[in-house]
């Protein structure tokens, strides 16, 4: 704990005498990919989550991919400001995104009822938001 760490500690153990420092938890050994991308996304490690089994299937339903990608439709894009609303196609509440995560695409193509492929993952704030925002590929002509 750092100084100020442990003056917050001393404080609120005047107000709990029964409250108990928190341990000295070491990282893991080794870091495998996966942990160092949810560290960069201010996610943290997964240590203490179980392993998932990689789905082979590309589609695992609701609009979502088995890389975690989703696809849903821009409801709002405030231009001036660099920032907007996604709608997830498999449902639910509304995606905030900020127009420094696009990744493929042009930011004039972020019009109401885009298409966009995106990643959930945490804002600066912490908060859940769109990540590796971009645009989703046009769709086939239908054959005739």
């Amino acid at each position: 704990m750092n100084a100020r760490q442990k003056r917050l500690f001393e404080d609120a153990l005047k107000r709990n005498p029964g409250m108990k420092a928190p341990s000295e938890t070491k990282p893991p050994a080794s870091w495998s990919e996966d942990d160092l991308a949810l560290v960069k996304q201010g996610v943290g490690d997964k240590s203490g989550r179980p392993a998932q089994p990689q789905s082979s299937s590309s589609d695992s339903g609701g609009g979502q991919s088995a890389t975690g990608e989703q696809t849903g439709q821009i409801v709002k894009y405030f231009e001036d400001k660099g920032f907007g609303f996604i709608r997830p196609d498999g449902g639910g509440r509304d995606v905030f995104f900020h127009v420094s995560r696009l990744t493929e695409g042009d930011s004039t193509a972020l019009v109401q009822n885009a298409k966009v492929l995106f990643e959930m993952g945490m804002d600066r704030m912490g908060k859940m938001a769109a990540t590796s925002l971009r645009m989703a590929p046009p769709a086939p002509p239908p054959e005739a």
